[in-house]
């Protein structure tokens, strides 16, 4: 049995678990070298995992303006042309790109940005709407988000959009948000069993808001992943807010972490990936894992966590015994996708 969610309090339901298109994306580069993508892709493997994910029932799919320069977008519209309906899409704005130079431009906050960024949009997915439209900015003073709620609510109204949220970590920026306007349905925030965020858990509970989880996999910490990222990755040369690696490898920190759950986890014949997302399945009603996929194989892994369901409750119970029994964990990632 596949396992459905609602989208706040739109009435939109959606599979329990999405697919994130940020790695889909491929490339993104700040204008110091710092690599902001996945590394390089191969957009027909990337469609076919699209088409995977649609077959296994996933119907929510994540991606932003700035994931590749636009380049998640236009692969995620050329994989969902004939099926769009079939389809929940979510995409971000704030964050500047350069499609021709794979270059981050910096960040734009503004309310006339905000329409011109979807209009782009628009057009590299292939779509007159999008379902949920995202601010993309984590640190952004409540004072300027609520600038744009106005401007948010009339895209409602247009028809372009069917509601929207803010990508934050911080659960008093969520709060002021969604107490703003009638159309805010979700809050996209880093969650998983390694970063767990329940004041924003108890936003989403007073506003009736879905939690779309980014990071539900510790950005690959939570497949078992070894190998050595190469330099054209995000993680290869992680950024300070990425804790997970360091120098293109987990953290002996962080793994020993994910050593300690891993029996837990799997107790029941699930993979490593597979009890991480069955873990967030079980935290709240409200959750919506949105793992990254680049390969069929991946898509096959991570989307039966959409048949097996929530992590039994003992299996559940015994994680946070021994998350509670741990050392305090090594300061949380801050995220800023």
């Amino acid at each position: 049995m596949t396992t459905t969610r609602t989208l706040g309090h739109s009435g939109i339901e959606v599979s329990a678990i999405g697919m994130g298109c940020w790695a889909i994306g491929g490339p993104l580069w700040g204008d110091d070298g710092q690599p902001y993508g996945w590394g390089e892709v191969d957009d027909d493997e990337s469609v076919a995992t699209i088409h995977q994910a649609l077959d296994l029932g996933v119907t929510l799919f994540d991606t932003a303006s700035n994931y590749g320069a636009g380049h998640s977008e236009r692969v995620l519209g050329r994989a969902l042309a004939g099926r769009r309906d079939r389809a929940v899409i979510v995409t971000k704005f704030g964050n500047r790109s350069d499609e021709a130079t794979r270059l981050a431009l910096g960040v734009d906050a503004g309310p006339a940005y905000a329409v011109a960024s979807l209009e782009e949009s628009l057009r590299r997915l292939g779509t007159d709407h999008v379902d949920l439209y995202l601010l993309h900015l984590n640190d952004l003073p409540a004072s300027a988000a609520l600038d744009l709620v106005d401007t948010l609510e009339g895209l409602v109204t247009q028809g372009k959009i069917r509601g929207y949220g803010w990508s934050t970590d911080n659960p008093d920026s969520a709060r002021a948000f969604a107490g703003a306007g009638p159309n805010c349905i979700a809050v996209e925030h880093d969650e998983s069993v390694l970063s767990d965020n329940p004041e924003m858990l108890a936003v989403c509970d007073a506003f009736d808001l879905a939690s779309l989880n980014r990071g539900p996999l510790a950005m690959g910490l939570l497949t078992g992943a070894t190998r050595t990222l190469g330099a054209d990755d995000v993680r290869g040369r992680a950024p300070e807010w990425l804790v997970w690696f360091r120098d293109g490898r987990p953290t002996p920190e962080w793994s020993a972490r994910v050593a300690a759950i891993r029996t837990a986890l799997t107790a029941d014949g699930r993979t490593l990936a597979q009890g991480a997302l069955g873990w967030l399945l079980a935290r709240s009603p409200r959750t919506l894992p949105i793992p990254g996929c680049r390969t069929v194989a991946q898509a096959r892994e991570n989307f039966a966590a959409l048949t097996l369901g929530p992590l039994p409750a003992d299996a559940f119970a015994e994680v946070e015994r021994l998350l509670a029994d741990l050392r305090p964990a090594p300061a949380g990632n801050a995220g800023t996708r």
